[in-house]
C-alpha cells in the first residue's frame, strides 16, 4: 500500500473524486467479465477445432484415438502458448462443458464465471454421465457462484457431485489413491518445491511428525535459532537422506558460466543452473564436483558426433543449452528426449546445432503426419498439420 501511495503525486492523490474511483472500479469489473467471456469463446473455438480435426483424421486409413488426441493437444498448445498438459485441460474443459453443464456454460459465456471456477466444476463432474451432470448443473445454478471464491466453488461442486452420485464419487476417491506421487519444481533464488500427493491420512501423519519435531526442538535446552518452517524443512531433509541438513550434499551440478564473466570479474552476469535459473554457485552445497560450461551470448559451445543418438558430453550440452526445458513453443516440461531438428533419416547430423531437448509428448507427436521442425538463423520453427507456423528464437 505504501508503494502505491508513493507512486502518486500530490495532485493525483488529492484530485480523485469518489465518483471517479467508483467509475474506475466499475471499468475493472467490466473488463473482468469481458475476459471471462473471451475465455468462454476460446473454449468454444477449441471444441470446434477439435471436432474438425477429428473429422479430417477420420479420412485416414488407420486412426488411433490417442494419436488423434495427441495431435489436437499439440496444436492447441502451440496456439495457446501453453504446455501440452495445460492444452489437454483446455480441450477437456471445452468438451465436457457440452455434456450436461449448460447453465455453467451460459454463465461462463456471460462473464459471470471465470475459467478457474468452470474448470473446477468440470473436473468435479468429469466421471459423471450427462444426466447426472445436468442435475449437478441445476443445483449449482441455485447458488450465486460469481460471489464465491475458486476454492469454495470447487468444494461446493464436489459436495453436490457426492450427493448426486455417491457410488461414483466413492469409486473416484478410491482410484485417486493410485495417483500418489512426489514431484519437484524449481523456484527462484536457487530453491525448489518438493511436493507429495498422498492419501489424506498419510499426509496428515507426515505433517504431524514434522510438527512434533518443532515441539521437541523448542523444549530442547539449546537456544532456538530457527523458525518453525525451517525446523520442519530441515527435519524432512534429515529423515529422507539420513544426513544433517547443514552438511554439504555430494552431487554434481552443471553450471553455465558466461565467458564475459571470466574475462571481466566485475561483469554483472550470473552463473546459471539449467532448469533452475541464476545462482550464486551454491558452493556451500556441492562437494562432488562441478562441470563448468562456457557460454557466449547464451550459446553453449560444443562438438559434433557421428553417432545417431545424443550421448555423453554432447547430450549434456544439448540439455544445458536448452536450460533443461522442452524446446517447443509454450512448453516448459523437463527434457526427457533428445531429438534431431533435421531428422537423422534425412541426413541430419548428430550435432549441438541440430539437436534439441524436448519432452516425451513433443518428441512423439512430431512423428505424426504433417508435422515439421526446421532451424535457420538461430530460429527454430515448427509447422503443424493445419499449416500454422510457430517460431522460437534460440
Amino acid at each position: 500500500m505504501t508503494a502505491i501511495v508513493d507512486d502518486l503525486s500530490p495532485a493525483e492523490s488529492g484530485g480523485l473524486s469518489r465518483a471517479r474511483r467508483a467509475e474506475r472500479v466499475a471499468r475493472i469489473e467490466q473488463l473482468v467479465r469481458l475476459r471471462n467471456s473471451l475465455d468462454a469463446e476460446i473454449a468454444a473455438e477449441v471444441r470446434e477445432f477439435a471436432l474438425e480435426e477429428v473429422e479430417a483424421r477420420l479420412e485416414e486409413v488407420v486412426v488411433a484415438p490417442e494419436r488423434v488426441e495427441a495431435g489436437i493437444v499439440a496444436q492447441l498448445g502451440l496456439a495457446l502458448r501453453v504446455s501440452p498438459t495445460r492444452a489437454r485441460v483446455q480441450l477437456r474443459l471445452a468438451r465436457d462443458l457440452r455434456a450436461g453443464l449448460d447453465r455453467v456454460r451460459d454463465a461462463f459465456a456471460a462473464g459471470d464465471l471465470d475459467e478457474r471456477k468452470v474448470a473446477a466444476i468440470v473436473a468435479a463432474a468429469a466421471h459423471l454421465g450427462p444426466d447426472q451432470r445436468a442435475e449437478v448443473d441445476r443445483r449449482l445454478s441455485e447458488r450465486d457462484l460469481s460471489a464465491f471464491g475458486h476454492r469454495r466453488v470447487a468444494d461446493l461442486a464436489r459436495s453436490i457431485v457426492a450427493a448426486v452420485a455417491p457410488e461414483r464419487f466413492a469409486e473416484r476417491a478410491r482410484a485417486a489413491r493410485a495417483d500418489r506421487h512426489v514431484s519437484i519444481r524449481p523456484l527462484e533464488d536457487g530453491m525448489v518445491r518438493l511436493s507429495a500427493v498422498l492419501p489424506v491420512e498419510q499426509g496428515v501423519a507426515c505433517y504431524a511428525a514434522l510438527r512434533r519435531a518443532v515441539v521437541e526442538h523448542w523444549v530442547d535446552p539449546d537456544p532456538v535459532t530457527r523458525t518453525r518452517g525451517q525446523v520442519m524443512a530441515d527435519t524432512l531433509v534429515e529423515r529422507l537422506t539420513g544426513l544433517d541438513a547443514a552438511a554439504p550434499v555430494a552431487v554434481e551440478i552443471q553450471v553455465l558460466v558466461p565467458v564475459e564473466a571470466l574475462l571481466d570479474p566485475q561483469a554483472p552476469l550470473p552463473a546459471e543452473i539449467p532448469g533452475y535459473g541464476p545462482t550464486d554457485l551454491l558452493d556451500r552445497a556441492v562437494v562432488a564436483g562441478w562441470r563448468r560450461l562456457v557460454t557466449q551470448d547464451g550459446i553453449v559451445v560444443g562438438g559434433d558426433s557421428r553417432r545417431r543418438a545424443f550421448t555423453g558430453v554432447l547430450a549434456d550440452l544439448v540439455r544445458i543449452r536448452d536450460r533443461g526445458r522442452c524446446g517447443e513453443v509454450g512448453c516448459d516440461a523437463p527434457i526427457r528426449h533428445l531429438d534431431h531438428v533435421a531428422r537423422w533419416s534425412d541426413g541430419g547430423p548428430t550435432s549441438l546445432g541440430n539437436g534439441r531437448g524436448v519432452c516425451v509428448f513433443h518428441n512423439l507427436v512430431r512423428e505424426q503426419p504433417g508435422w515439421r521442425v526446421e532451424s535457420r538463423g538461430g530460429t527454430r520453427t515448427t509447422t503443424t498439420p493445419s499449416g500454422r507456423r510457430y517460431a522460437l528464437r534460440l
